[in-house]
C-alpha cells in the first residue's frame, strides 16, 4: 500500500537523536550528539523512587498527577520567581516537557493559526504544530556581539514582523537548546509586549531552568507584566536533576489554559509514573544543592569541551546555558553539517547533531553542528583528543 502517514507529517522521519545515537552504536562512537548525561542524579531521588515501587505505588496516579508533585512544582516557583500556581487547577503533570509542550500547541492552536518560534529550534516544535495544522513563523538566532560577548539573539524588528492578525501562539525555549542562550530581560520585554499587545499565546520551554552558567539568570516569561495570564510554561525533572530517562514534566498557567492543556493530553499520555512524580516532589523540596552542583560542574564541562573543539580546529560559539555547544565546521574545510555529522561516527570516533535540522530553511545552519558537554570529564578530554586527531590540530 501506499505510505500511509497523514499528509501533514510527511515532511518528518526518523529524528536526527535517534539517527545519530544509532551511528554512534554502530561505530562505537562517544556519543555528544543526543543531550543525556552519563552519570545519574541525586541518590535521594533514585532511592525515593525505588523505595515508592517497592512499596507499591505502581498503579495510575491521578491524570493532574500527584498533589504532592504538583504543590512541590507550586511551592518551587514561587520561592524563585514569585509566580503563584493553584497546585490543584493551574499545575499539571505529564510525560516529560515534550508531551506538555505537545498538548498545550493541539489545545490552543487551530489549523490555519500561525505560531512564531524562535530558530533554531528543538524539533518536537514543528511536529506538535504540523500536528495542529498550524503554520510555523521562524525568527532566526543569529551571533551577535553585545557587552557581554557573542551570544545567538534574533532582531527585534525580524521578531515583530513575524506577528501578523494571524499569530495565535509565540513559543520562547530558554535557556535555549541548541544554541545555549539565555534571554535577556529586555527580549522577554519585547515578547511579553507582543503578547500582550496582539492577544497572543505564550508557551515556554524552561527545562533547563536551573542550568545557567557565569552568573546568567533564567527570567521566565510568565513573571513579566501582563503575562502570567496568558502563559503555559512547561519544566521537567530530566535535565534538572540528569534523570532524562523518566520523562516527569509538568505545565504551569492560568487555569484555563492548563484545562485546556489538561483536556487534550487525558487522550494522550493521561498519567506519567506515580512513584518517579513522588521522589521529584522530594528532590524540589531537597536537592538544591545538588541542583547547584551540577550546575558548576556543567559549567566546567562546557569550558572543557569548548577548548577541545577550538583546539581541534572548529570554530565554538559561547552557551551561556543548556547541555550543548555550536560548532562551526567551515574552518576544518567542511560545508555540510549533515554530511559531516553522517561521517564523524566512523572517521573521528565522535557522534554530534547536524545543527540545519533545527531550521526551517536548513541552509541557515548547515555550517553548524551541535555537541552535547553533559558527559564525564574523562569522556569529554577522549572526545576532545578524537577530534583533535581528526581535524589535525
Amino acid at each position: 500500500m501506499d505510505e500511509p502517514l497523514v499528509t501533514r507529517m510527511a515532511g518528518f522521519g526518523e529524528t536526527v537523536f535517534a539517527e545519530m545515537t544509532r551511528l554512534a552504536d554502530e561505530t562505537g562512537a562517544i556519543n555528544l550528539g543526543q543531550g543525556f548525561p552519563d552519570t545519574d542524579g541525586p541518590r535521594s531521588l533514585l532511592e525515593g523512587a525505588a523505595r515508592r515501587i517497592a512499596g507499591g505505588v505502581n498503579q495510575y496516579p491521578p491524570g493532574s498527577g500527584r498533589i504532592e508533585l504538583r504543590t512541590a512544582v507550586a511551592e518551587d516557583r514561587r520561592t524563585r520567581y514569585g509566580l503563584d500556581h493553584d497546585p490543584e487547577t493551574e499545575v499539571y503533570v505529564t510525560v516529560g516537557a515534550t508531551a506538555g509542550i505537545a498538548a498545550s500547541v493541539l489545545a490552543l492552536v487551530e489549523p490555519g493559526d500561525e505560531v512564531v518560534l524562535f530558530e533554531p529550534m528543538y524539533d518536537s516544535y514543528s511536529g506538535a504544530v504540523a500536528l495542529a495544522q498550524g503554520v510555523r513563523r521562524p525568527v532566526t538566532l543569529r551571533p551577535s556581539a553585545d557587552g557581554a560577548g557573542t551570544r545567538f539573539a534574533f532582531d527585534p524588528d525580524e521578531l515583530r514582523a513575524a506577528v501578523t492578525p494571524r499569530t495565535r501562539m509565540i513559543i520562547v525555549n530558554s535557556p535555549h537548546n541548541p544554541t545555549g542562550t539565555v534571554f535577556t530581560a529586555a527580549e522577554m520585554g519585547l515578547i511579553a509586549e507582543l503578547c500582550r499587545d496582539n492577544d497572543i499565546v505564550a508557551l515556554t520551554d524552561e527545562v533547563y531552568e536551573h542550568l545557567t552558567y557565569d552568573g546568567v539568570a533564567h527570567l521566565p516569561l510568565a513573571s513579566f507584566p501582563g503575562m502570567a495570564e496568558r502563559t503555559l510554561s512547561v519544566s521537567s525533572a530530566g535535565k534538572t536533576f540528569s534523570v532524562t530517562g523518566w520523562k516527569v514534566g509538568w505545565v504551569t498557567g492560568p487555569a484555563p489554559l492548563v484545562r485546556a492543556v489538561r483536556t487534550v493530553n487525558q487522550f494522550l499520555t493521561y498519567s506519567a509514573n506515580g512513584a518517579l512524580q513522588l521522589a521529584v516532589a522530594d528532590a524540589l523540596r531537597d536537592e538544591a544543592e545538588w541542583v547547584r552542583a551540577q550546575r558548576d560542574a556543567l559549567q566546567g564541562k562546557r569550558d572543557r569541551l569548548a577548548a577541545g573543539l577550538a583546539a581541534a580546529g572548529f570554530g565554538v560559539e559561547p552557551a551561556q546555558g543548556s547541555y550543548f555547544l555550536m560548532a562551526d565546521i567551515r574552518p576544518l574545510g567542511f560545508a555540510d553539517g549533515v554530511e559531516t555529522a553522517r561521517s564523524l561516527p566512523r572517521l573521528a570516533g565522535v557522534a554530534a547533531v547536524p545543527a540545519q535540522v533545527f531550521y526551517a530553511d536548513q541552509e541557515k545552519g548547515r555550517h553548524l553542528v551541535r555537541f552535547a558537554f553533559c558527559k564525564k570529564d574523562g569522556v569529554l578530554d577522549e572526545a576532545a583528543a578524537r577530534l583533535r586527531a581528526f581535524g589535525g590540530g
